[in-house]
């Protein structure tokens, strides 16, 4: 059989498929339909594992749809939500035993990808003697760009004394289709298999956010690369489930900022230092917590 299938899938891919796809989902049912059909018809996709982290709005039911349309398309169904680093670890860890699968892709299921987005990004890893996590140029609907895509490490220490210092974006370069930086959006990455097993995956104990500059950080310090495609551009709807839920994602947004700090920074300071740190990242959460409830 060749070409398209029923619904549009790309049962048998067009180029050369080793991309195991991740996707993570909770309450994810506004666009994990459309996400799930462009990553059937992408380039290079050999396999999908959707873990769904026990939404309640009928979003495993088009997730079932994928998967009874696209043999490619398996689910595992979360009693509870454990987390997006250790769900991303499962659907990981779904492919250890399918040999084709040398790229891991991990997608948020509110990014919108094209067709040739995975396999631009895996040329680019290439490029780099597969030694690279990659992101993409991710924008909005309205084609603004997402100041996530593009980020440094967080210095805390730099934090106290320069309020400025706590927006972590970089600009883009647009003189390069290839961008070095210290960390990229967990909404789309894409690195090798071997890579990701050789740091141990995502650490779980994160619940929410910060656990991809975490991911970054130890890409790094195993002496790999950290890059933004800057040619390839990714829709990113963002926030689609963390709106059901803003004081939850909050609490755990800077939960996690303080287990960064605590993990890689806070031995080199001084008590004094990691006192004003803690001060600073949970005198902030009341505040975050009303602008994203007014949101």
């Amino acid at each position: 059989m060749n070409g398209e299938g029923k619904d549009g899938e790309h049962p048998y891919p067009r180029i050369p498929a080793d991309i195991g796809v991740v996707v993570v989902s909770y309450r994810s049912v506004a666009t994990i339909d459309d996400c799930l059909q462009r990553l059937r018809a992408a380039d290079g996709v050999a396999a999908i594992r959707v873990v769904d982290n026990a939404s309640d709005d009928g979003g495993l039911a088009v997730v079932l749809r994928h998967a009874a349309a696209d043999p490619r398309v398996r689910f595992v169904a979360n009693p509870d939500n454990p987390g997006f680093a250790v769900a991303c670890n499962q659907g990981a860890a779904t492919l250890t035993d399918d040999i084709r699968i040398i790229w891991l892709a991990f997608v948020n299921p509110d990014c919108l990808v094209e067709t040739d987005s995975l396999a631009q990004l895996r040329t680019h890893a290439r490029q780099l003697d597969g030694n690279a996590l990659i992101g993409a140029d991710l924008v909005d609907e309205a084609g603004v760009r997402d100041p996530a895509a593009r980020r440094r490490d967080p210095d805390f220490s730099a934090m106290l004394r320069t309020p400025a210092a706590r927006h972590l974006g970089m600009p883009i370069d647009v003189g390069r289709s290839l961008q070095r930086v210290d960390a990229i959006s967990g909404a789309l990455m894409l690195l090798p298999r071997i890579l990701f097993d050789r740091i141990g995956g995502f650490d779980k104990t994160y619940r929410l956010h910060a656990e991809d500059l975490d991911l970054c950080r130890r890409v790094r310090d195993a002496g790999a690369i950290v890059a933004v495609a800057n040619d390839v551009a990714v829709t990113h709807v963002r926030g689609v489930s963390s709106r059901t839920r803003p004081v939850f994602v909050e609490w755990h947004k800077h939960r996690g900022l303080w287990r960064y700090f605590r993990k890689f920074e806070a031995q080199r300071r001084s008590i004094g230092t990691r006192a004003a740190v803690f001060a600073m990242i949970w005198s902030r959460f009341p505040f975050a917590a009303l602008r994203a409830m007014v949101r």
